[in-house]
């Protein structure tokens, strides 16, 4: 820069700075404006800062939290999210996707989560009695197009509120994957289906029951179980997953392991992952819908699953869209079998969290382990799920299940 520059330069200065003074002057209050301006600024970036400092440190403790769990216990992989005030704060990964190709476990794979796909059945059929389609009160019997009545208790009509919340006195014990289990015309040893008490009077947990209700859904929406699930709650919050294996991304799946204790191994389970495709080509609508197990056959990744959660946790809604009405939240998350603490596919606890109320369900099959949990009056939640893990349990949940639970929750939720 040569002289002359300098002092052309030095002059506007000069100037500019003599215009400042005397606006500044002449205008005191826009000087305290930008003053004030301006310490805001300051104090929303050292607040950031400070927040971004405390984040990082509970990430940090979390981590090695439930690294440690891995390393004390045999894991596949986990894969979490939090949800606080409402909102998704983390979401991390640990593990492996694939043993046998060492790829690791990321935030976007799919896992099959299990029976905590019965609350995405549970809040189809709440949808749907919400624009009078049927009613939770409806004879199951009408609903599904054959008979389904107790042998030791014909005059009892099982109702569609009694199916959803495990109280129909119908079990497993002929099977699940096809409703041949319990149509007379199908299966002469369908009177096996039902237990010994009256129907509304006891509760066993059976898979057959959602299975039935994914058949309801269809009859009354015209929509085939999957694509109503996809197009009523999926799309509409703006989350990717489903029941139906082809339509989705199988790149993103998280192999699922069974772990067998006396062998110390992992043995992958591909029967998780089973599409289908040669039952879903002869498919008849109103009556396969097993097929796609409304009962267990969600797949989705952990961070989606927070956000469904958060729907539920708000009451049916979620970034401003109405899935379902507070009352059917309302309904859904009511207990109805005290001793249990079921609702309408959803349940609540007081085992997974020492002094904290919980609400939502587990989910485990085919090695899986899955639980989504909340707190509808804190506004908090986790998702976690393992695909893969030592199967052993501790007051009713998965072991490395419920430890990392609580580690998440003692970093993110308990710590201020």
């Amino acid at each position: 820069m040569n002289a002359a520059t300098f002092y052309d330069k030095s002059k506007l200065i000069y100037v500019f700075s003599a215009l400042a003074g005397v606006f500044l002057y002449s205008y005191p209050n826009y000087f305290i404006m930008i003053r004030s301006v301006v310490f805001r600024i300051v104090n929303i970036l050292v607040f950031s800062f400070s927040f971004l400092l405390q984040t990082t440190a509970q990430s940090t403790s979390a981590e090695e939290c439930i690294k440690s769990i891995m390393q004390q216990t045999p894991v596949a992989g986990l894969s979490v999210a939090v949800v606080k005030n409402g909102k998704i704060i983390y979401t991390h990964s640990f593990g492996s996707k694939n043993i046998e190709a060492n790829t690791p476990l990321t935030d976007d794979c799919l896992f099959r989560i299990a029976s905590i796909s019965k609350s995405f059945s549970a809040t189809s059929i709440m949808q749907l009695a919400e624009q009078k389609k049927l009613s939770l009160e409806d004879d199951i019997s009408d609903l599904v197009g054959f008979k389904i009545r107790n042998p030791k208790f014909p005059e009892t009509v099982i109702t569609l509120r009694m199916v959803m919340s495990h109280r129909s006195s119908i079990n497993d014990k002929q099977g699940y994957f096809t409703l041949n289990a319990i149509n007379p015309d199908k299966n002469k040893d369908w009177a096996k289906c039902y237990n010994d008490y009256e129907p509304g009077t006891g509760y066993q947990y059976c898979n057959l029951n959602y299975n039935m209700i994914g058949t309801i859904i269809e009859k009354k929406s015209g929509e085939r179980f999957d694509q109503y699930v996809k197009h009523h709650i999926l799309d509409p919050l703006k989350l990717y997953g489903g029941y139906c294996v082809d339509s989705l991304d199988n790149s993103k799946f998280a192999t699922i392991y069974e772990y067998n204790d006396s062998l110390k191994k992992f043995t992958a389970s591909p029967a998780a992952y089973a599409p289908r495709r040669e039952e879903i080509k002869n498919y008849v609508m109103g009556y396969s819908t097993p097929i796609f197990s409304p009962t267990g056959g969600m797949k989705i990744s952990a961070p989606d699953l927070a956000a469904y959660m958060i729907m539920h946790m708000n009451q049916g809604k979620y970034k401003g869209k109405k899935i379902i009405s507070k009352e059917s939240a309302r309904q859904m998350q009511t207990i109805i079998s005290e001793k249990e603490g079921y609702g309408l596919a959803i349940l609540t606890t007081e085992k997974l969290i020492a002094g904290k109320s919980m609400t939502g369900h587990t989910g485990s099959a085919y090695g899986l382990y899955s639980a989504m949990f909340f707190n509808p009056e804190e506004k908090f939640g986790i998702v976690v799920i393992s695909n893969g893990c030592q199967p052993s349990y501790s007051d009713g949940f998965n072991a490395v299940i419920k430890k990392t639970v609580n580690c998440l929750y003692d970093n993110f939720i308990a710590t201020k």
